[in-house]
Formats: structure tokens, sequence, C-alpha cells
């Protein structure tokens, strides 16, 4: 590995954009993968060039630049630019607990679960009831007639019944404990 006035150094290149750091940042965080990387039989253990003198890994690069910032900071931030589940597939890479991420980036971290979890809170629609049910002949409840049928006769189509429902659940923070979950993300949608 280089040497800098007797500091060792070393180069990591990941998804083509290289890095450089001391052995003794990467050390920061045992048991992570990049702390592996200055242990003595590293060498034969990850993908290294001894002609470039560096070690590569193809993933992601641009958050891999925010994992390194950990190692060199402590704080563990998130992009704004990167989906959640991306980061948090990096983040089980390199051996980083999810738990670490900031508490200024854990709610951009965490919409994507968050919505998720929303909207496996959605029942799947009941099936459609029998043509003779009184229902939809006018009969004890004619609500289930006006809900499921359009005014021309035709039966509504599963978008057009659950519809108002997944806009207010975006749109309205007080038409449900969902929509509250939902609005306090800052996740928008395009319906």
């Amino acid at each position: 590995l280089g040497k800098n006035y007797g500091i060792i150094k070393i180069v990591i290149n990941c998804g083509g954009i290289r890095h450089e750091t001391y052995r003794s940042t990467l050390k920061t965080l045992p048991g992570t993968r990049l702390s592996w990387l200055t242990e003595p039989d590293a060498y034969s253990n990850f993908d290294y060039d001894p002609k470039s003198d560096e070690f590569f890994f193809d993933r992601h690069p641009a958050t891999f630049a925010f994992i390194l910032n950990y190692y060199r900071t402590g704080k563990l931030h998130c992009p704004n630019d990167v989906c959640g589940p991306l980061f948090e597939e990096e983040l089980a890479f390199w051996g980083i607990d999810e738990t670490d991420v900031e508490a200024c980036c854990w709610m951009n971290y965490r919409q994507h679960r968050d919505a998720e979890e929303a909207l496996d809170s959605f029942e799947t629609p009941e099936p459609d009831p029998p043509e003779d049910d009184p229902a939809l002949t006018g009969g004890a409840d004619g609500d289930l007639k006006r809900l499921c049928m359009q005014e021309d006769g035709r039966r509504a189509t599963w978008w057009e019944v659950w519809q108002p429902r997944m806009w207010a659940l975006f749109e309205d923070p007080y038409s449900s404990k969902y929509a509250r979950v939902s609005g306090r993300t800052g996740v928008t949608y395009n319906l």
C-alpha cells in the first residue's frame, strides 16, 4: 500500500470512483467490511489490483461517499436523491447498522417503509357479490349499490372505488391514522 509521510493510506475504487483514506479511519468501525480491508490478508480476500494499488467494489458510488464519510466523521447521513431500499441494501453490504442513521436523515431514510406499511394496511377489495344480492337491486342496503355501481349502471372498477381513498391517504392527513403516518414522512405521490 502507498505510504505518505509514514501513514498508510488505502485506495478504494467503488463503482469507478476512487477514494483515498487512512487505514486508521477504516478501523473506527470494527467488524464492518471496510475495517476488514485493514487486515493483513485483505489482499487475498477482496478484489485488490496491485498495479493500481486499490481495492475494487462494484457498488453504488454515490452512496459509498456517505458510507466513507461515516467512518471519517462518526455521523451517518443518507442522500436525499437515493431511494431508501437502495441505501438500506448498501448499509447491509458494508455491515453498518441502519439505526446509526442520524436523526436528521431518519425520516428520509424510513419514508419508503412507512409508505409500504400504509399501503399494506389497505385490505384487498371484497369479491363481487352475486347479481341477485338484495343490496344491488335496491334492497335494504342501497349504499352498496351506490358505492359499487356508476350512475350509468355499470359496475365500478377497483381503481374507481379505491382512488378517492388513496388520494385521501396521501393528500389529507386527517382522513385516517395511516394518512397521518404518511403525512409525517413528507412523501408526495402522483397517482
